[in-house]
């Protein structure tokens, strides 16, 4: 996954030509640290279809309060640019993936 900043946000998600999908997380939580398998495994499946990057909400406080990572993890879903929607906290695979498709397939 490719790690997000301030500096260099807005660039990687303008720049993407498939969707993006952004993981805001704390490096202590739990939760996070349990749903992050699952993110690494669709990332694998959707290569070359959709991008996953990180952010770590400590480090990127504007980020965090800007997108609503008020609870971790929380998962933003960009294209081209604009942010389709969120999803916060634990989330079964299968509910995941099943929302991703419809968020990008409707946008």
């Amino acid at each position: 996954m490719l790690h997000l900043t301030e500096k260099n946000f807005t660039a990687e998600i303008n720049r993407s030509s498939i969707p993006v999908v952004v993981m805001f997380y704390a490096r202590w939580c739990g939760k996070c640290a349990m749903m992050k398998p699952m993110i690494e495994e669709l990332e694998k499946k959707y290569r070359g279809h959709t991008s996953f990057c990180e952010v770590e909400i400590d480090e990127s406080t504007r980020l965090a309060d800007e997108y609503g990572a008020d609870i971790v993890p929380t998962f933003a879903f960009f294209q081209r640019g604009r942010c389709l929607g969120t999803m916060q906290g634990i989330i079964e695979d299968n509910v995941f993936e099943r929302r991703l498709q419809k968020i990008f397939r409707n946008s």
